[in-house]
């Protein structure tokens, strides 16, 4: 009997914490991180996003050819925003391959359709995503890029898990995000992203991905490779 009651105090325990644990995915780890984002001017945030002393900017380039793009490939440009990688991704897939642009706001989607099918680039498709989910169609990626996105993220284990599954088999994800370290960061960093990399590495790697690349080429941010785990 007293085992027995042992038992059953113990798979109460075990429920009630799976029940927190739930509880707990189904809360936004950062609420409010997007406000600026329900109805944005992309006009206004081209000046914010695209301009020197941006590192992502200054280094636009040389991003774009560390992620080894070819002809016919499909990727992804998660938190496309103004568009500024979507359109430089474009012409490394060619008119035979697909860019996704993947963006919470639909004033930005918008805005990354038409800039870039005014270039010519009509092989770019816009996708308005939800705070949880990219949207994007399943096992169709050979790329999924996330630049200064990620602390965006209201809901990672959710969104992860939906980009796992866009992913194909041997398609990798790369994301680059701000560095954040105390007393080395600025103060906007610190106030603004709500961790470090060895979180966010942690919190991606938990999603199914295993890190396969890091490379020091920033001073204020990082750039993490990552593959599916088998």
């Amino acid at each position: 009997m007293k085992t027995s009651f042992i038992s059953a105090i113990l798979l109460v325990g075990i429920f009630c914490c799976s029940s927190l644990c739930i509880v707990a995915q189904e809360e936004s780890v950062n609420p409010g991180i997007n406000e600026n984002f329900v109805n944005p001017d992309p006009k206004s945030f081209v000046e914010r996003f695209e301009k020197e002393g941006r590192e992502v900017y200054d280094q636009r380039d040389q991003i774009v050819e560390k992620l080894h793009l070819k002809p016919g490939m499909t990727v992804a440009d998660v938190g496309a925003g103004t568009g500024l990688f979507t359109r430089l991704l474009a012409p490394k897939v060619g008119k035979e391959g697909k860019v996704f642009a993947v963006d919470i706001a639909k004033a930005f989607v918008n805005h990354v359709i038409l800039s870039c099918h005014a270039r010519g680039m009509t092989q770019v498709e816009g996708i308005v995503c939800s705070a949880d989910d990219a949207k994007l169609p399943q096992e169709s990626c050979d790329v999924v890029f996330i630049c200064d996105t990620y602390h965006h993220f209201e809901f990672p284990a959710k969104t992860m898990t939906s980009i796992r599954k866009a992913l194909k088999a041997d398609g990798q994800l790369v994301v680059i995000d701000f560095e954040r370290i105390e007393g080395v960061s600025s103060d906007w960093i610190m106030g603004h992203v709500r961790a470090g990399k060895e979180v966010f590495r942690s919190e991606i790697e938990a999603a199914g991905f295993e890190l396969i690349e890091e490379d020091d080429m920033f001073e204020e941010n990082y750039f993490l490779r990552f593959k599916k785990k088998d």
